[in-house]
């Protein structure tokens, strides 16, 4: 029987999700840069539990996190999970508004699972319908509709190892195009802020090593 793809982040490894998704799924763990787990190149999902929701709504680090999800993906997907969302000292209409806010504001869709079990199997059900039914792949990085130029520009050079979108812009706004950006050398990228002798030899061994599909 055909499995769908799923990578998660290797945050999530120590949750125990991802062992549980290899019996229904072919998974992958790798360092995502927004979401936990990716389903196709639309489809990107949060997971939170109860906790970790509040918590990032208190700090008001949830917000940050969605936009930069709904940023990347063009479907990006909040799970919520356990059964304790209204158990802490919060305001139950702060809670239900930051809610509606992600639904509303941000398009983000927002499901609640009971246990880590509903969570795997909704994914996995996610996985299947977008890989066997959608006919769409799995990417680290989402395709989303009707960029404009400058997105597309920024959004390639995101795609280099270690490029926040802060970064993009700042090497955009040095040399000017993309196109210059591939031809620099490593000590004209290493005049931008942020990128040292690490990132400056990363960036260049992806753009100049030889490609070779796999087998």
């Amino acid at each position: 029987m055909q499995k769908p793809h799923i990578i998660a982040d290797t945050r999530e490894v120590f949750s125990g999700l991802p062992s549980l998704l290899e019996s229904m799924a072919n998974v992958e763990i790798k360092q995502i840069a927004v979401g936990d787990y990716i389903v196709s190149e639309r489809v990107a999902i949060e997971r939170k539990r109860a906790t970790d929701f509040i918590d990032s709504m208190i700090r008001k680090r949830l917000f940050e996190q969605v936009a930069r999800l709904k940023e990347a993906y063009e479907m990006p997907v909040l799970i919520i999970e356990d059964e304790d969302l209204f158990s802490r000292n919060v305001d139950k209409r702060a809670i239900y508004g930051a809610i509606a806010c992600l639904l509303l504001d941000y398009g983000i869709s927002v499901i609640r699972t009971g246990s880590i079990e509903e969570t795997a199997n909704i994914i996995f059900a996610m996985a299947a319908r977008e890989q066997f039914r959608k006919k769409k792949e799995v990417a680290l990085r989402g395709k989303k509709p009707n960029m404009s130029l400058k997105e597309r520009q920024q959004f390639i050079i995101e795609g280099l190892p270690h490029v926040s979108a802060v970064l993009a812009k700042r090497l955009l706004s040095h040399f000017g195009s993309v196109k210059a950006i591939m031809n620099a050398s490593m000590q004209q990228l290493k005049k931008v802020e942020g990128i040292g002798e690490k990132k400056a030899k990363a960036i260049k061994e992806v753009i100049e090593k030889e490609w070779k599909e796999e087998d």
